[in-house]
């Protein structure tokens, strides 16, 4: 099958429409719809950052108009999704759980040698799990031998209940306060679920079609990311053979030289953007590749809350703001529960003319926001143009 080229704005609406972000309620609403974009994306991932509502959260209210953050919790309980930690944390669908054992496999082989001493501590574990049932961390005594020193010296018990997690013996569910809750397979895995552990190869070319089906067009390097646990070669190889077979097409991109890029050959291409606001998460699976967002979009992205405060430019946690295939701002954020306010930093305008029907979705995917965030009322600190934070204001 020929190389395809397309134009930017053809790139854009690809990525877009594999993204669930072509129009709102891409996916329809309620917790079916939910359900669908999990589906779809493969993959949606889980974060702890509660300056807004969490990551997961807020992917899922900026593609279904209703949601209910009580419907992740759901869908775990009925077995439909599970949490699991591939190049994150995040949820995916549960009839794609033989490819989670791969994985499994791999932080077995390759974690770093264990005393005898963690080996009987993960046994214990393991066996008051088997015993008593589901358990957090605070059912174990605080073992912990000396004071903590930052967030990550983690308790013995705790690092073995993560251990046991990422090799698959135990499974998380969650809290209403999002606590982890630690329970063994056989407990939250439906029992007609495909157990089958895949050959290296099929391993590869799922991962190839899960990302490109929920980035649309990638480079291989994403690919291999999203596959840290399989060899590169063999992500190329088996890129190589679906591209032979036609499954997998070539794509290059108007004015943009780069590494091959692919696409999936039955990608729709027909694509009606509808030029909704939409004020996205960091974590956004638009979001997570710079140079994707840079190469496609022309915009230069950073999450902040990992840069030091004096060299930070837009905030600590800003959110990009797009409206149709055009990102136009971003968001410094942070929601005031106690007091029920949305806190706008800073809304930093991007080098972008603005008419007023863009300026009124702005200010729809802003009312949404605040709602969302349980919020009832929104105060804006500070921006890079008056004119623009005017006319927004005056809708508030």
């Amino acid at each position: 099958m020929e190389s395809l080229t397309l134009s930017r704005s053809q790139a854009r609406e690809i990525v877009l429409q594999a993204a669930g972000l072509a129009r709102c309620g891409q996916f329809g609403t309620g917790r079916e719809a939910v359900y669908r974009l999990i589906d779809h994306l493969g993959f949606v991932q889980l974060d702890t950052n509660y300056v807004v509502e969490r990551a997961h959260h807020h992917v899922m209210a900026a593609r279904v108009p209703d949601y209910q953050a009580e419907w992740l919790a759901e869908l775990t309980e009925e077995g439909r999704i599970f949490e699991f930690f591939t190049s994150d944390a995040g949820y995916l669908p549960m009839h794609d759980f033989r490819f989670s054992l791969p994985v499994k496999e791999s932080f077995a082989v390759n974690r770093k040698p264990v005393t005898h001493a963690e080996t009987r501590l993960m046994k214990q574990v393991l066996d008051r799990v088997e015993r008593e049932g589901p358990l957090m961390v605070g059912d174990f005594e605080n073992d912990r031998l000396e004071a903590s020193s930052g967030w990550w010296d983690w308790r013995p018990a705790k690092v073995a209940l993560e251990q046991l997690y990422l090799e698959g013996k135990l499974m998380i569910n969650r809290t209403k306060g999002f606590h982890k809750v630690y329970d063994l397979p056989l407990n939250l895995v439906p029992h007609d679920t495909d157990l089958t552990v895949p050959t290296a190869e099929e391993f590869a070319r799922y991962v190839i079609r899960r990302t490109l089906g929920a980035l649309g067009i990638a480079y291989l390097k994403e690919v291999a990311w999203r596959a840290r646990y399989v060899k590169w070669n063999l992500i190329k190889k088996e890129m190589e053979k679906m591209v032979s077979a036609g499954e997998v097409r070539t794509v290059a991109i108007e004015g943009l030289k780069s590494a091959p890029l692919y696409m999936l050959a039955d990608q729709e291409m027909e694509i009606d953007l509808s030029g909704e606001a939409f004020i996205l998460s960091p974590f956004d699976i638009l979001n997570v590749f710079r140079h994707r967002l840079r190469d496609f979009f022309n915009f230069d992205y950073q999450i902040e809350c990992f840069v030091p405060a004096p060299k930070r430019k837009y905030g600590y946690f800003s959110l990009p703001i797009l409206v149709g295939d055009t990102f136009v701002a971003r968001m410094d954020a942070k929601a005031d529960r106690k007091q029920k306010v949305l806190i706008v930093h800073n809304l930093h305008f991007e080098a972008v003319e603005l008419n007023e029907d863009m300026l009124v979705k702005i200010v729809e995917a802003l009312k949404s926001f605040v709602k969302f965030n349980q919020c009832r009322d929104i105060v804006f600190k500070r921006s890079n143009h008056t004119a623009y934070l005017n006319s927004i204001s005056q809708w508030f």
